[in-house]
């Protein structure tokens, strides 16, 4: 009776192939549509995901500044900065930040779904946003993402 060896393949930087798509951001709720992303930048979409290799995506995001949020978060998140030095606290609601730097709203999102090591950094540098509606990668042919 012989012994059948099953093995598992893992997935490595030579043989990960990357894909672009474009995610809209009109409508869309932050916390969900940042999650789909953080999930798509991590590659848990795909059947060679890997936990210690980055095998995720790129993912563009227009429209940041026409986002949502849900409930009364526009005036009671607040999202705090800190210099470091005594009375370098800095505090912003996200009603402000979104009109100020929208971008900034989904990349904070989307970084504190990822795993918080060198892999996580990794991954945070695949995703490009932009508050209109153009951006200048028209040459990777993009897919388009619907949530």
């Amino acid at each position: 009776m012989s012994k059948l060896h099953f093995t598992t393949k893992h997935a490595n930087a030579a043989t990960v192939t990357r894909n672009w798509y474009v995610v809209d951001g009109t409508n869309q709720t932050v916390g969900r549509m940042c999650a789909r992303i953080a999930s798509i930048l991590r590659g848990k979409n795909k059947a060679s995901y890997t936990p210690h290799v980055d095998t995720g995506d790129y993912v563009i995001v227009i429209n940041a500044d026409k986002v949502k949020f849900s409930g009364n978060k526009l005036e009671d998140k607040i999202y705090l900065n800190f210099s470091g030095y005594p009375g370098g606290k800095k505090e912003e609601t996200a009603g402000n930040l979104l009109k100020r730097r929208p971008e900034a709203v989904i990349e904070r999102a989307v970084r504190g779904m990822l795993p918080k090591n060198r892999l996580g950094r990794k991954m945070i540098k695949k995703l490009l946003v932009y508050a209109g509606a153009e951006h200048p990668h028209t040459a990777q042919q993009p897919k388009e993402l619907k949530f």
